[in-house]
């Protein structure tokens, strides 16, 4: 009957009883098996770990610079284990440790969460960072509103509080012989002779 239809007779459930077989393109089938898989593989998303190390003496400026690459890092998608290393003396006072990390946690809240809270192990403490998706939207549309405010400030529309707007100069009108001041332009404005 498969030959018949130029088809093939394929064995599904060879376990069963009795055997469970289907008439069908063979060939057809396994490329439609490699296409599914290939479109799960491309679906399934790869997470990987990266890992961030501070110290308990960490000065200002370095402190600054590993956190705006755990930053980098929950932008890509990336999880963070941030570690902090204990040596010697350092060990009587892990509380310098969970300052940090709870600082890291503070200046990335905009981007990640904590998934993983500090937690000492041996002379390590250690804690990890997710991503947060809804963070970082909420992050985005804030400096958007900033941007979108400071965008408006510059075109020299009046801020809401009454105030005149950046670049213009109030002058008041001369004593000496009664007659006005002429008005003067808003930095980065042409002059013409009529307003002059």
């Amino acid at each position: 009957m498969a030959r018949g239809l130029d088809l093939d007779l394929v064995e599904v459930a060879d376990k069963a009883n009795p055997p469970v077989c289907r008439i069908m393109d063979y060939g057809k089938y396994r490329y439609e098996a490699a296409q599914k898989a290939k479109e799960s593989r491309r679906k399934s998303t790869n997470v990987v770990v990266k890992e961030m190390k501070y110290r308990p003496k960490i000065g200002h400026g370095d402190f600054d610079t590993k956190t705006k690459k755990v930053e980098k890092f929950l932008g890509e998608g990336h999880k963070v284990k941030v570690t902090i290393m204990f040596r010697g003396r350092e060990m009587q006072h892990p509380e310098l440790g969970r300052r940090i990390l709870d600082d890291v946690a503070d200046k990335v809240s905009e981007v990640g969460r904590v998934e993983t809270f500090p937690k000492q192990d041996g002379r390590n403490m250690t804690m990890v960072l997710a991503p947060d998706k809804k963070a970082q939207a909420a992050a985005v549309k804030r400096r958007d509103e900033e941007e979108a405010e400071a965008s408006a400030e510059a075109t020299g529309a009046s801020p809401p509080d009454g105030s005149e707007a950046p670049g213009v100069v109030s002058v008041p009108p001369t004593a000496g012989n009664g007659a006005a001041a002429a008005p003067v332009a808003p930095v980065g404005a042409q002059v013409t002779e009529e307003s002059a």
